[in-house]
């Protein structure tokens, strides 16, 4: 786990890179890496290569980075890991390749020589973003794995491409234009998270998911894609609970590979608990486990505590539990909105255990993250297709209209929720279904919120980007799709990194695996109804308690909202009239308050 970045001044009338500008914004991701720095420029000062190292695998400096090819034509930075390393280069040494170290770095260097880019991509079982320039072929390459776990940003002016694994961080490097993208702050308002492939700022924009990009003479390709989530529905499925079992087991075993302990986050949830015991199953020796357990809630049902120390002494782990209040979240809060690399409304529970986990003396740690979306947990599995049913006005012309105009009128009076009419105006589709349940505001609201200008622009971004491309899947594996392309990936997985790597931690996810999601996501279908949750806990060869199993799903709170209530730092909500009467809608004026702190 690693923080990269570089320049690449393609253009022949582009000026040298300047290594000054590299390190500098290298040095902005110092919490990414704090074990070891590098830096590389060719000779003719057109590419420079930069590198944060937190060591995990080959700990020798002989793996430092940014690292070369035997005859220096290819050199590579890589931030992540792939977890099949050690069976690649198995193939790769029978090919004639040579190694020199024992890290999984080198694996991509020997790949791209053996494979090419969209030959090796495939085969990479892991979490990835890397940058590897071709010193022959004067190109530089960006990638970036299937889920996007790892993230990786690029700002291109026309005459060189500077890229980062940190928004914040590229937006130090020079000719970076920062001004606010529309399409951003228009689909943070919709979704709570900005959409891919923009960020905040104009001039920055992500790497797809999935995707990689080429960068020659000529500037930066489009980005194009080596795999797809859409495709692993599709296939038929096979072995029933024996295919839960072996591929969990699978997972776990490849998200172990390090050469430093690993721990994991456990909560009173089945996903945190299953990966657990599949660690005991696997693993004789000491495993540790951290809980963070919030003071407002001890003793009550949201007290995740109780249950998660069950289990760490079911399957005999060394526990921790932090403790934290408000007096203890309002010290953290500056360095919490300070690591938040895009706005977000989530993350504060991710940034506290990630806390709890380094405190602890972990460098690695299991989450169970993404499970929901693969084992049909989220409410959004049934509620999606009960609202597809009632999309009528998509099919009825303005009734949309007149929907919202009547609960403008009598909605407050009889305490109507905001979302209310918009399941008969838009879930005539899946995307307009997704929008009622996932989203933060419908569009109809954001007039109160932007100017008209900017909501026009970033509207015409958005719509010029959208998913035209959505999959004809069964019910359930489209709630999944929707639910791993959108929430998991602009929200979940990106506010996990960001959060963890402010404490120098790496967080591995389980659950979030191509090939668990390969053989897995054919099952998809008959995992509703708690099924796919009950497989899960059955698993492990000490399976979990059945009374944890059967414990109504709570999911994973904060007592954050009511922390910041009467915070005059995040009143710029009130500003908004429309705002003030919803009682139980935090997360709405969160936002707002949110996006201006970050604008600042």
């Amino acid at each position: 786990m690693c923080g990269i970045n570089g320049q690449f001044s393609y253009h022949y009338a582009a000026s040298a890179v300047s290594a000054d500008v590299v390190q500098r914004v290298r040095d902005a991701m110092r919490l990414r890496g704090p074990d070891g720095v590098g830096y590389w420029q060719s000779q003719d000062r057109r590419v420079a290569l930069a590198h944060r190292r937190l060591a995990i695998i080959d700990l020798d400096p002989r793996a430092d980075q940014p690292m070369h090819s035997a005859d220096a034509r290819l050199h590579v930075v890589f931030n992540g890991e792939i977890y099949n390393y050690k069976q690649l280069r198995l193939q790769l040494e029978a090919k004639g390749a040579v190694f020199r170290t024992e890290s999984d770095t080198e694996v991509i260097l020997h790949g791209f020589g053996a494979w090419g880019l969209s030959g090796m991509l495939p085969k990479l079982r892991g979490m990835f973003a890397f940058a590897l320039f071709d010193q022959q072929e004067k190109c530089l390459f960006l990638a970036r794995d299937l889920y996007g776990i790892k993230p990786l940003y690029f700002a291109d002016d026309g005459w060189s491409l500077q890229f980062a694994s940190s928004v914040r961080a590229l937006g130090q490097a020079e000719g970076v234009d920062l001004g606010l993208e529309p399409a951003a702050q228009v689909g943070f308002y919709l979704w709570a998270s900005v959409p891919e492939p923009w960020t905040w700022y104009r001039g920055i924009k992500s790497v797809p998911a999935g995707h990689y990009i080429t960068v020659n003479a000529l500037g930066a390709q489009a980005a194009v894609p080596f795999q797809s989530l859409a495709d692993h529905y599709l296939a038929p499925p096979e072995g029933a609970q024996d295919a839960v079992r072996e591929a969990l087991l699978d997972s776990v075993r490849a998200h172990l590979v390090a050469d430093v302990p690993v721990g994991a986050f456990l909560s009173a949830g089945v996903d945190s608990g299953t990966l657990v015991a599949l660690m005991r199953q696997l693993h004789a020796g000491e495993i540790q486990t951290c809980t963070l357990r919030f003071a407002e809630f001890a003793n009550t049902a949201a007290d995740e505590a109780p249950w998660a120390e069950r289990i760490a002494e079911r399957y005999e782990t060394k526990h921790q539990t932090l403790t934290v209040d408000e007096q203890d979240f309002r010290a953290l809060l500056p360095g919490l909105l300070q690591a938040m690399d895009q706005p977000s409304i989530d993350g504060f529970n991710s940034y506290l255990v990630s806390r709890v986990a380094a405190q602890a003396g972990l460098k690695v740690a299991l989450s169970g993250v993404g499970g929901d979306e693969l084992f049909a947990g989220y409410s959004s599995f049934t509620e999606l297709q009960r609202f597809r049913r009632l999309g009528l006005s998509g099919r009825v012309p303005l009734l949309g209209v007149a929907l919202r105009q009547l609960a403008r009128l009598i909605g407050g009076a009889i305490g109507l929720p905001p979302k209310a009419p918009a399941v008969l105006d838009m879930a005539h589709s899946w995307l307009g279904a997704y929008q009622v349940k996932r989203g933060l505001f419908m569009p109809w609201e954001l007039p109160a919120l932007l100017p008209r200008d900017l909501l026009r622009d970033g509207l015409q971004r958005l719509l010029a980007q959208a998913d035209t491309a959505v999959p004809k899947l069964p019910a359930a594996s489209m709630v999944s799709w929707l639910e791993s392309t959108r929430y998991l990936k602009n929200q979940l997985l990106r506010d996990t990194d960001w959060a963890s790597m402010a404490h120098s931690l790496e967080v591995r996810t389980p659950l979030v695996d191509s090939e668990l999601h390969r053989h897995l996501a054919p099952w998809v279908p008959t995992f509703q109804s708690g099924a796919g949750k009950r497989a899960m806990a059955m698993a492990p060869k000490s399976p979990l308690p059945d009374a944890l199993v059967q414990r109504p799903k709570s999911g994973f709170s904060t007592p954050v909202a009511g922390w910041l209530k009467h915070d005059r730092q995040f009143d710029s909500w009130r500003r908004f009239p429309f705002l003030h009467h919803e009682r139980q809608h935090w997360s709405r004026r969160f936002a707002v308050a949110i996006a201006d702190q970050y604008a600042r």
